[in-house]
């Protein structure tokens, strides 16, 4: 295995073992999660809107914010135990640092989603029907790009006075493109559409992903040395 590959994989193990044994940021994700859930489902009037148009956008905006909320504690810990410091004086390639982090934070914001999914299906009552294998490619290809993005903007803030407001500022923007592609495949989902009005999206979503991750693994060390 090649030594940035090891490197990389023992940071998202630590990250992940550290989370584990605390569950805090876990946990606050998951019940900020359920909590926009069920502010969601008690506000709409079902007479008036029917649940397949209002059911996407619920999701897409529960799974963002709870991803906001699990990504702000990706460097905390570094910061406050002054370990960062410690990895920077590592002879290891910034690269493996960020494929590190970005693992950890992958698999964290993942599980989130899993713990909201379900209750997003039994508050909203939605029928998936045969949809629920596309659906949950399309919220990984979302999930891919964007939690790219907020691991270079964690460790862009963390050193910030503000770094739990400034995170949601910095992040959102770059946000649309892959919630935009998202929503939109979940409404043709949702709504039992032919998977060729998908399509389009999906290639969308894959293209952001791709560019992303190539332009933060580039940002990435000079980000880090700042």
């Amino acid at each position: 295995m090649p030594e940035s590959i090891r490197v990389a994989l023992l940071i998202a193990a630590k990250d992940l073992r550290v989370e584990w044994r605390t569950r805090t940021a876990l946990l606050s994700a998951v019940v900020f999660a359920a909590l926009v859930l069920v502010v969601f489902n008690f506000a709409r009037d079902p007479a008036s809107v029917s649940t397949v148009v209002i059911a996407p956008s619920v999701l897409w905006v529960t799974f963002t914010f709870a991803a906001v909320v699990a990504l702000n504690r990706a460097f905390m810990l570094e910061r406050e135990n002054r370990a960062l410091d410690g990895m920077l004086l590592a002879p290891v390639g910034r690269g493996a640092i960020f494929v590190g982090k970005y693992l950890a934070n992958l698999v964290f914001v993942l599980v989130v989603e899993a713990v909201t999914f379900p209750l997003f299906v039994l508050f909203f009552n939605v029928d998936l029907g045969g949809s629920l294998p596309m659906l949950l490619l399309v919220t990984l290809l979302a999930t891919i790009g964007f939690v790219a993005v907020g691991t270079v903007f964690s460790a862009m803030v963390v050193r910030t006075r503000y770094a739990e407001l400034m995170l949601p500022i910095l992040l959102l923007p770059f946000l649309v493109p892959p919630i935009i592609g998202a929503v939109q495949a979940t409404v043709r989902l949702l709504g039992h559409r032919p998977l060729s009005e998908i399509w389009g999206w999906l290639r969308l979503l894959a293209l952001y992903d791709v560019a992303f991750l190539t332009l933060c693994i580039l940002l990435f060390p000079a980000i880090l040395d700042e």
